[in-house]
């Protein structure tokens, strides 16, 4: 008796010594709607952070005995609390340029397309080249493809290099042709196509691959320029509540800058940094494995390509576009041979790297599957979570081999209101109602990752989920949503943007909700998306940006 009463005496006399001795929170946030991604504890009223971790989620009074007398703390007056937002693809520095670039996303006409290169370029100093513009033909008046001569006319002694906002087709100017070396005679590439007229001559038009005669005479920006525009990429995030970015084949010079930047404490959003298969040798090298990195910047992954996009008629199907009857797109240069592709897939993936890989049209989506099956079948089971980055056009056999081989979905909501606008046009319904099947993949028992694509789409996280639960396209000819069966909850859609995303890239148990050990990275939302009209989500502000604890953004 005397022995057990002594324990308890020594045992309380401990726990009131810890309780004494816990140290105040540096941050608590309070009188909140927190939603916290966490299935273990959903909703909450306040958490706390020390140092760049949350170490308490609960009521108000559970998190005040946090608080010390040093304790920042937050009142979020009922506001919506959520996890911060981890976009699973992104192009980061491209849009980071595109802040500066010129804008030809919403021109209605070959003419304001012109005029708005001409204006740019009356802007710029001498020599350099207008570049950017993310141009629509699909929203002219009168819809059409822009050429080299509609340029010239405007602007003949610069180079002009604009791109579509896919990114797989671009136009040049006269000046850009001869300088690449491109002409009647120049040869196409595997995976990519110079457009021409009747008479056999260049439009100015080049498809995928085939604008890699420009990329290799184009200049490189120099080290300031490429710091000044990521830095600007990083304040737009943070304003949007993006605090993890997945950077998909990002050149070596970017993650040079993203490390600088990272060690001067300057990076805001952390990164997953995937650059191409291609250069998988460099990687393979020096040993870096999936994960590699710290907390603000990590590699490990590697992309590639399988083929284009529907935009550009370059996504490769089984069968012909209806719109273009003459072609099912073009299988990726790094798809030509097969076998290349293979070999490079299963070395990288022997070395422990994770493999994401652009697949959009049916064909292509199916020719990656069966590659993931050889990787499997000659390295063995692990847990090694391969991606499919896009997934758009999904023959009905292959969802199920998604779950079977535990393939991730990296999907861009977005784009399905963008490409609805003409998607059944190109290639009709029954394929069109496997497009962006969002619902069908999570019924097969996929996991999801949500991210935007910027440049390609807005960068705007609330944009990307009213995407997803209207499907309203556009052109708004589809109030009740194109393919309304594929709609997602906003739960669904904010998990797969938090922990979805984080689990593809191996860091579900360091970020992606708000639970006691995991990163404070946390967003506070002007509304409650979770009880408002769906339609008026993508007005819905940030109004806080935490990354670590700290406010990054604050409106």
């Amino acid at each position: 008796m005397k022995n057990s009463l002594f324990s308890f005496v020594f045992l309380f006399a401990i726990s009131s010594a810890a309780i004494a001795q816990k140290p105040a929170a540096d941050l608590i946030i309070y009188h909140a709607k927190i939603w916290t991604a966490d299935p273990a504890k959903t909703h909450a009223q306040a958490l706390a952070v020390l140092g760049d971790k949350i170490v308490a989620v609960g009521s108000d009074q559970q998190v005040m005995h946090w608080r010390g007398s040093k304790t920042k703390m937050i009142n979020a007056n009922g506001k919506r609390v959520m996890p911060g937002f981890n976009d699973a693809h992104v192009h980061f520095a491209d849009g980071g340029n595109s802040l500066s670039e010129v804008s030809l996303k919403d021109a209605t006409s070959t003419q304001e397309f012109a005029q708005r290169i001409a204006a740019h370029s009356a802007n710029l100093p001498a020599g350099e080249w207008v570049l950017g513009g993310n141009w629509d033909d699909q929203a002219f008046t009168q819809p059409s493809l822009p050429t080299r001569q509609i340029i010239d006319a405007r602007v003949s002694e610069r180079p002009v290099f604009v791109t579509r906002y896919d990114g797989h087709m671009a136009v040049a100017n006269s000046v850009v042709l001869k300088l690449a070396g491109i002409n009647k005679d120049t040869p196409e590439l595997p995976g990519g196509e110079i457009v021409r007229d009747e008479d056999g001559n260049p439009t100015g038009l080049l498809k995928d691959a085939a604008m890699d005669y420009v990329f290799k005479v184009m200049p490189e920006p120099s080290p300031e320029k490429r710091l000044r525009t990521i830095r600007a990429g990083l304040q737009l995030a943070a304003q949007l509540g993006v605090t993890s970015l997945q950077d998909m084949n990002p050149p070596y010079a970017d993650i040079a800058a993203y490390a600088e930047l990272a060690e001067r404490g300057e990076l805001s959003s952390r990164m997953y940094v995937a650059p191409m298969l291609l250069q998988g040798e460099d990687i393979r090298k020096i040993g870096i494995r999936r994960g590699f990195g710290s907390d603000y910047l990590r590699m490990g992954a590697l992309k590639a390509y399988a083929d284009g996009s529907l935009g550009s008629s370059t996504a490769y199907f089984h069968e012909p576009y209806l719109d273009a009857p003459q072609t099912r797109g073009l299988l990726a240069a790094e798809m030509q041979p097969i076998d290349g592709m293979r070999e490079r897939m299963i070395l990288a993936d022997k070395a422990g790297l994770q493999l994401c890989i652009h697949a959009i049209g049916d064909d292509a989506i199916a020719a990656i599957l069966d590659l993931f099956e050889d990787v499997i079948k000659i390295n063995g089971p692990r847990d090694r979570r391969f991606r499919i980055e896009h997934a758009q056009h999904v023959a009905e056999k292959d969802f199920a081999r998604f779950g079977q081989l535990g393939v991730i979905a990296s999907v861009q909501p977005y784009h399905a209101i963008d490409d609805g606008r003409f998607v059944d046009k190109r290639i009709g319904q029954a394929r069109a109602s496997r497009t962006y099947a969002f619902r069908s993949f999570l019924q097969h028992g996929v996991k999801l990752a949500i991210g935007t694509d910027w440049t390609v789409a807005p960068l705007d996280p609330m944009s990307a989920i009213h995407a997803a639960v209207t499907r309203s396209t556009l052109d708004g000819q589809h109030p009740q949503g194109w393919y309304p069966e594929q709609k997602l909850t906003v739960a669904e859609v904010v998990r797969a943007y938090t922990m979805g995303s984080a689990y593809a890239e191996f860091q579900e148990h360091v970020k992606g909700s708000i639970t006691p050990g995991k990163l404070a990275d946390i967003v506070i939302l002007s509304r409650d998306i979770f009880h408002m009209p769906v339609q008026q989500i993508k007005d819905v502000k940030v109004e806080h940006t935490l990354v670590g604890g700290k406010l990054v953004f604050s409106r």
